[in-house]
């Protein structure tokens, strides 16, 4: 009965044959009416069937609004042939559906891309010479393997990069037919087993995955990570980037927006209040008004109402609200830190300073001025209960989040600024710099950064950033610089900021045995307990551009 309705009726499937001999499947959705109609083009591994809509409009919605949408199965995926062999296949099968596309009796001859993660990242990849499709909308992706999908700090993603790539592994099981293997992946991810489990399960069921391969390379070694190139004219098209704060591919995303203005492009970048899977409603409105501007209007450009200047939109996460972002230089200032060996018992021992002066204390006659040993601050790592990851952008509960519980632990110290005299707009990439060793051959430094609301005591989580050391130079005294997510925060006169630093941030990044006998993962008994050493005499927190070069 299904078959007979009209939802359906406008759905058919084709296939393309690709010039090594792989048939490649699609579905195809057209609008009512009679075409040609300007084409919309998602490729996905997923299985075509489910098309993005965890967090993009149905295809047909899309069809509604006056476009063919093809959705394609990548290949070795879903119903199409061949093997899966990730990033590296997707520039010569883009190219060529693109040009299958394009000569569609339903097709008029003008596509555009879209599609979010491995979807955004199969519209930037062709062939050298391959014609550009009239504009791209990719969203939380990236170009560099390392950089962009798999690392942060010297250290791998752990929850993220064990689940995406157990779930391809499931895929290509189920895709064997092989129902136990299947299961055994499903069991493993919704008991948590995969954070023990999942190396082991990946070399069984994916030996040969990009997940696997990205797990057994070492972060240190840049010069054996892939980084892919867009073709310079298909960077150049009209582009609409969606980012969010809590999306791990943000740096991807800011990135591809530097690429493109290198490529005398004018793209437009948002980045909103999301996830990876949990976007803002009003981002299906901003696709349809850029895919109208450029493909349904009959002069195929922009007209005089859209900009003309390449367009930031950033969402402030302290006044939850949108603004235009004209000159997306630094902003925040320079802080500095203040701590004893107190700092990770009491929340007012370790302070956060201006550099334009320190501010008073007289609220705290107790608490004196650090000296000497004074400013050490050590961190106690016990492998046996991990600091944990609470929201932000690579922990199992990403987005905005309260985090006074974590501050509160004794393996945690902080860093609270006293109430601001005025408003103060932090905007870029929080980098914190400090001198820190331990009596162990590795160690974390896990940061993050948090606004203290006025009149309240909720801690609110703004951004977080790891750093990795391992080896003997983990146990010498060094100047170290932790990077954290970019963000966008105009905090309010009242309010107070903090750092926060932990030796774990389980289970968003693997426990660091405090040795290279063994690789860093879940915790097990060769993990040793690792104390931290920090000295915070000199330690400061600045802001880097969210763009370089920035915007001109």
């Amino acid at each position: 009965m299904c078959a007979d309705q009209p939802l359906f009726r406008r759905r058919s499937d084709c296939s393309l044959l690709t010039p090594d001999g792989i048939r490649l499947q699609a579905s195809l959705w057209r609008p009512l009416g009679e075409g040609p109609w300007p084409a919309l083009l998602m490729r996905q591994p997923y299985g075509r069937a489910i098309a993005s809509t965890v967090t993009l409009a149905h295809p047909q919605w899309w069809s509604e609004q006056g476009f063919l949408v093809m959705v394609q199965d990548v290949r070795g995926q879903g119903e199409s042939e061949g093997h899966f062999d990730g990033f590296g296949q997707e520039a010569a099968d883009t190219a060529t559906t693109l040009h299958w596309l394009r000569s569609h009796p339903n097709c008029n001859g003008r596509i555009g891309l879209y599609g979010f993660s491995y979807q955004g990242f199969t519209q930037l990849v062709a062939d050298e010479g391959t014609e550009p499709p009239d504009c791209l909308a990719p969203a939380m992706t990236g170009l560099d393997e390392r950089e962009h999908w798999s690392c942060e700090g010297g250290a791998h993603w752990w929850h993220l990069g064990l689940g995406w790539g157990l779930q391809l592994a499931a895929l290509q099981a189920a895709r064997r037919g092989n129902r136990q293997g299947w299961q055994t992946i499903r069991q493993s991810l919704e008991s948590g087993r995969y954070l023990g489990e999942g190396l082991s399960l990946l070399e069984e069921h994916d030996p040969h995955g990009m997940a696997l391969r990205w797990f057994q390379s070492d972060p240190e070694e840049r010069h054996v990570w892939p980084r892919h190139t867009a073709p310079k004219e298909w960077l150049a098209q009209p582009m609409l980037i969606i980012g969010g704060w809590w999306d791990p591919h943000l740096r991807g995303c800011l990135n591809l927006m530097e690429r493109s203005l290198a490529a005398g492009g004018q793209p437009e970048l948002h980045i909103g209040p999301a996830t990876h899977l949990q976007w803002w409603p009003a981002v299906q409105e901003l696709h349809r008004r850029f895919f109208q501007r450029h493909l349904q209007e009959q002069s195929g450009v922009c007209n005089a109402s859209a900009s003309k200047e390449p367009r930031l939109q950033l969402w402030d996460q302290r006044l939850e609200r949108w603004s235009a972002c004209e000159n997306p230089a630094p902003q925040g200032g320079h802080w500095q830190l203040e701590g004893s060996g107190l700092s990770c018992h009491d929340p007012l021992a370790g302070r956060l300073l201006p550099q334009t002066g320190k501010q008073n204390d007289a609220n705290r006659s107790d608490v004196e001025p650090p000296s000497g040993d004074a400013s050490m601050v050590v961190l106690v790592h016990d492998p046996w209960r991990p600091a944990p990851a609470v929201g932000g952008h690579l922990s199992p509960t990403p987005g905005p989040c309260e985090r006074g519980s974590q501050d509160a632990r004794s393996d945690v110290a902080t860093f609270t600024s006293l109430p601001l005299q005025e408003a103060c707009l932090l905007r870029g990439f929080p980098e914190l710099e400090l001198n820190a060793w331990a009596d162990q051959e590795g160690f974390d430094l896990c940061a993050a950064l948090s606004v203290i609301p006025v009149a309240s005591e909720a801690v609110q989580q703004l951004s977080t950033g790891v750093l990795r050391q391992r080896g003997e130079q983990a146990l010498q005294p060094r100047t170290l610089r932790v990077q954290l997510q970019p963000l966008e925060a105009e905090l309010q006169v009242g309010d107070r900021l903090r750092i926060s630093l932990a030796g774990a941030a389980w289970p968003a990044i693997a426990i660091n045995p405090g040795h290279t006998n063994s690789a860093c993962g879940a915790p097990d008994p060769h993990c040793r307990v690792i104390s931290i050493a920090i000295d915070v005499a000199g330690a400061s927190l600045r802001f880097a551009p969210l763009l370089f070069p920035p915007l001109p």
